[in-house]
């Protein structure tokens, strides 16, 4: 059919054409891949009768230079033209002669957005990478807020710190971190804490901190929430549970909720991504064991009833065998490659999890856990 158009175009006109096969034009010329040909070359575009000429146009380019207008806008060029009595050209064709030699740009100097490069982080066992963050709890009236501080591990998902405060603080998040590493026996160069870029995560007295205990710090890029997934999983388990109330009455009630709530959460809630082990089982390293156990009771109850299974034998669900902030689209090639993703893991400990308080100035003395 373009062949036909094509063929008897010339005489009828396109369009006519175009209408009489009920083809439309836009069709017509876009598969046309012999239209310059047909056509001819595309004729150059008349220079406008009021257009400047060469001369005058470097004119203005030169007046445009002189000292007094370099740092000026067109705009104010113009009218001070026209106060002195001259009129060399309208200010859109200043702006015309200026953008053909590039002389067009943005006079304010612009901020330079840094570009973040997407975190990867690999953890094949407890103590490898922890991922910690601050969440809002309300208070007792409008407008009121306790601060709930909590660091976890990303491969056993246990809450490995955790405390309460009436506001953000560097310190308060110094004294968490460095009470949770010492009750887990975190050394040098073993950690990665993982972390968004609240105040406090970036204040310089925490990066010092980390440096003095030799844990590699790595942040989350600007506005990414799914940069920090373990963090944003535990406070909503922990604000969508029954009992969580709306507000709290005082940072008493708060801590005594969150105390509750992570002795439920470390050592009693079965969490489906860890082979429905509670975090305190693959963190203290008795998973496997139980696992086992596990096993031998549903190969018990397949072998009273092997009708009930018609899939064969069951078996637990697996233990992980890794936690991933970012996974990329391909693991990695190599087992140095996953090495140098992760740090080296030490034998896990299973210490309790650090329980602060802020010094909260209650009853006439400072409140402490």
């Amino acid at each position: 059919m373009i062949a036909m158009v094509m063929e008897v175009g010339g005489h009828l006109g396109v369009a006519a054409t175009c209408n009489a096969f009920g083809l439309p034009r836009a069709t017509f010329y876009r598969r046309s891949t012999a239209s310059l040909e047909f056509y001819g070359p595309l004729k150059p575009r008349r220079k406008p009768v009021q257009a400047l000429g060469e001369a005058e146009r470097q004119a203005v380019l030169d007046l445009l230079h002189q000292d007094r207008f370099i740092d000026l806008a067109p705009t104010e060029v113009y009218a001070q033209l026209l106060d002195e009595g001259q009129h060399l050209c309208s200010i859109r064709t200043m702006y015309r002669i200026l953008g053909a030699n590039e002389e067009i740009r943005e006079r304010r100097r612009q901020r330079q957005h840094p570009q973040y490069s997407k975190p990867e982080l690999l953890a094949t066992g407890p103590n490898q990478v922890w991922s910690w963050d601050i969440t809002k709890l309300r208070g007792p009236v409008k407008h009121t807020y306790y601060y709930l501080y909590v660091v976890l591990d990303i491969f056993s998902r246990k809450a490995v710190g955790w405390l309460i405060a009436d506001k953000e603080s560097a310190s308060l998040a110094n004294h968490l971190v460095r009470e949770a590493c010492n009750n887990e026996g975190i050394e040098r160069g073993q950690l990665i804490i993982h972390m968004d870029r609240g105040a406090a995560m970036k204040a310089k007295t925490f990066a010092q901190t980390l440096g003095t205990l030799g844990v590699t710090k790595s942040h989350s890029r600007p506005y990414v929430s799914d940069d920090n997934p373990y963090s944003e999983a535990g406070f909503k388990t922990l604000k969508y549970r029954p009992d969580f109330p709306d507000r709290f009455d005082s940072i008493f009630h708060a801590e005594t909720h969150c105390r509750d709530f992570f002795g439920w959460y470390n050592h009693e809630h079965h969490h489906s991504s860890i082979g429905l082990m509670t975090p305190n089982d693959i963190h203290s390293g008795v998973a496997s064991a139980k696992r086992e156990a596990r096993a031998l009771v549903l190969l018990a109850a397949y072998a009273a009833h092997p009708e009930r299974f018609p899939n064969g034998k069951p078996t637990p669900p697996p233990l992980p065998t890794a936690a991933w902030i970012n996974k990329p689209a391909t693991g990695p090639a190599n087992a140095e490659t996953a090495e140098k993703r992760a740090p080296q893991s030490t034998q896990a400990v299973g210490a309790s999890a650090v329980q602060v308080t802020n010094m909260a100035t209650i009853g006439g003395g400072p409140h402490a856990l």
